[in-house]
């Protein structure tokens, strides 16, 4: 199995994209640590992570608080052994605002958990992986970086700042063994983006299908993937398959974007 005997950190391991990941991870031999503000969510994901053989450890952390933070890195590193993979999952999708129209105060919140908290997760990780004598962190992003739409100014900002430190990142901690790499996803189906698309066909006096194939049809492959084929990239990029790549955008988004 390609984790077979490694430990992995997933922030924001509730539902969606952070179970798909932390359950893959699991399947691929890995003991992982979940993380999200909702203890809950997280137990339920362990407990799926457990009933595959491997071993799990639910923890309740905010990625905007670095004390928080290191108290992961460090649980994990004591009760599971180590830590060779983070993936820094947790996110905030902004406020949808035009930039002349939006309050500025509430932008804040949206850095705070799409740039500092990989940063303070990246920071917390990095002595047990330095000590292990190398690692591998994937920052999960957006193809939002490359791709202008109204309302999303401030997430595609903070996760374009997310983009240039997870270069700067692959540089500083490529000496010690440790690999930066970031996933770009654009639409992940399902039941949000369902939602979403029957929200714009209502509006727009169409079908939810004809809103699947217009987004589809925008795409190279012509479909919209799923969060288990967004999962796969994110396994790819934090395994010895990449061993050589460090500093990327990959994109994820069956050829909507070009990265």
């Amino acid at each position: 199995m390609l984790f077979d005997g490694k430990v992995a950190i997933v922030s924001g391991s509730g539902p969606g994209m952070g179970r798909e990941i932390a359950l893959a991870l699991a399947r691929e031999g890995a003991d992982v640590a979940v993380a999200a503000r909702r203890h809950d969510k997280v137990a339920r994901v362990a407990e799926k992570i457990e009933a595959l053989g491997r071993r799990a450890l639910p923890v309740r952390c905010d990625v905007t608080d670095p004390d928080q933070c290191r108290e992961l890195a460090d649980r994990t590193a004591a009760e599971l052994g180590g830590i060779d993979v983070l993936v820094n999952n947790a996110y905030h999708d902004g406020d949808f605002a035009k930039v002349v129209d939006a309050d500025l105060s509430t932008w804040q919140t949206t850095i705070d958990v799409n740039l500092f908290g990989a940063v303070h997760m990246t920071r917390a990780v990095h002595p047990h992986m330095k000590q292990r004598g190398g690692g591998r962190i994937v920052m999960v992003n957006t193809m939002s970086t490359e791709r202008v739409a109204e309302g999303f100014g401030i997430y595609a900002a903070s996760k374009s700042a997310l983009k240039s430190i997870t270069r700067t990142l692959a540089k500083e901690l490529g000496p010690d063994g440790i690999r930066v790499n970031g996933v770009h996803p654009g639409y992940i189906w399902g039941p949000s983006v369902k939602w979403y698309f029957e929200q714009q066909a209502e509006e727009r006096g169409i079908t939810p299908e004809d809103v699947y194939a217009e987004v589809a049809g925008q795409t190279a492959l012509g479909y919209i993937p799923d969060a288990a084929e967004i999962a796969g990239v994110v396994l790819l990029l934090a395994s010895d398959l990449a061993r050589c790549v460090t500093g990327q955008a990959l994109g994820a988004n069956a050829g909507q974007v070009f990265h």
